[in-house]
């Protein structure tokens, strides 16, 4: 259980530094930032842990072993060899993927065929495309490296958000965005095109203390490493912070479709006691009778929703609310063109690094407070 890893969290690329400072800040040994992720040291209850209480990272990944391999033929024979009962159980099925760079062996396909026969004939656990738990092989250089996804779903599948509208922005991105506008959970957040509640959704489980993971499943509960007592203990063992006697994160959307969606997922969260959902168009927001905080918005693009020429106006309406009633307040918006946030008429500094989103590049755009 105390066994040396490497785990590798997944991390939108350009907001790996975001997932190492979150990652030190809950007292992970933080190796160190690569494109696509961060490196930690751990053993076991480490993966768990990371699985339970990070906010950002897409995915844990453990990687469990290595050995050089030239051929197919050596890569069957090693991977007849390695320890499979150490990590792997007979009775759950595994789906091994494969990619190769570099390497003598450039199949992709035949080297996920040897390892997925190596594990069959040789440990005896069933192999399939359709299994939950799955094995990366990554071959480069001719250095054959396997690694098991311990999350299963991604983790920004919290769990809670079963209800959902057009274009929802992802539970990690949200949280990652937060965090940048320097949000601690310690001032109120609002969020005037709420869409499904994802903002104010992360603001307010950050505010109580409330792991990400703690209402799902992950797929290293089908490992042999697993310890069910420990896992329960850990899982009870999380602080929640107390909450506030009257809510603290606001959304509003012209949408009532979108703030029946917004105010079930608060149900299921556990956070509805912290959230208030209106439904308003943006000319009729206001400023909650609270200190000012973080007002946090994902507007429509114009890629995916509405036509981007009117757009224009929409977001320059949306500057003018937010210049005349949000007195105080800092702002974050994110959006995949410059010209839509320069429409606002907002004081934002130099927009953060792109971040792909389906196919769409789209950066988050900081100011405030506002005078």
């Amino acid at each position: 259980m105390d066994e040396a890893l490497e785990i590798f969290l997944a991390a939108p690329p350009g907001l790996e530094p975001e997932v190492a400072a979150e990652a030190r800040a809950l007292g992970f040994d933080v190796a160190g930032e690569v494109p696509g992720g961060v490196t930690l040291h751990g053993g076991w209850p480490e993966v768990w842990r990371a699985n339970l209480e990070l906010r950002g990272a897409g995915r844990v990944l453990v990687r469990v072993g290595s050995f050089r391999a030239m051929h197919l033929a050596q890569l069957d024979k090693r991977a007849r060899k390695f320890p499979w009962g150490e990590v792997l159980r007979k009775d759950v099925p595994v789906k091994v993927e494969a990619t190769c760079r570099a390497s003598k062996i450039y199949h992709d396909r035949a080297a996920a065929q040897r390892v997925s026969r190596a594990i069959s004939e040789s440990f005896g656990a069933p192999v399939s495309d359709k299994a939950e738990l799955r094995l990366m092989v990554r071959i480069e250089d001719d250095l054959c490296t396997f690694s098991l996804d311990s999350s299963g779903l991604p983790l920004h599948k919290r769990g809670h958000k079963q209800a959902v509208v057009k274009a929802p922005l992802r539970e990690t991105l949200a949280a990652i965005f937060l965090r940048q506008c320097g949000f601690d959970g310690r001032e109120p957040v609002l969020d005037p095109m709420c869409g499904s509640g994802t903002f104010v959704l992360e603001a307010a489980e950050m505010a109580a203390g409330l792991a990400p993971g703690r209402s799902r499943r992950f797929a290293f509960e089908q490992l042999a490493t697993f310890d069910a007592d420990k896992w329960r203990e850990m899982r009870q063992s999380v602080h929640v912070n107390a909450m506030p006697d009257a809510p603290r994160f606001f959304g509003s959307d012209r949408d009532q479709g979108a703030i029946r969606a917004a105010t079930a997922n608060a149900e299921r969260a556990g956070v509805s006691a912290l959230t208030r959902f209106e439904c308003l168009p943006i000319g009729a927001c206001h400023a909650p009778e609270t200190e000012p905080g973080l007002v946090m918005i994902n507007p429509p693009y114009g890629e995916r929703i509405g036509n981007k020429k009117m757009l224009y106006g929409l977001y320059g309406n949306l500057g003018q609310v937010l210049k005349e009633r949000f007195s105080g307040w800092r702002v974050g918006l994110v959006t995949s063109e410059q010209g839509l946030a320069r429409a606002t008429g907002l004081p934002f500094g130099p927009p953060g690094p792109p971040i792909d989103l389906g196919g769409l590049r789209i950066k988050l755009y900081q100011c405030g407070p506002l005078g």
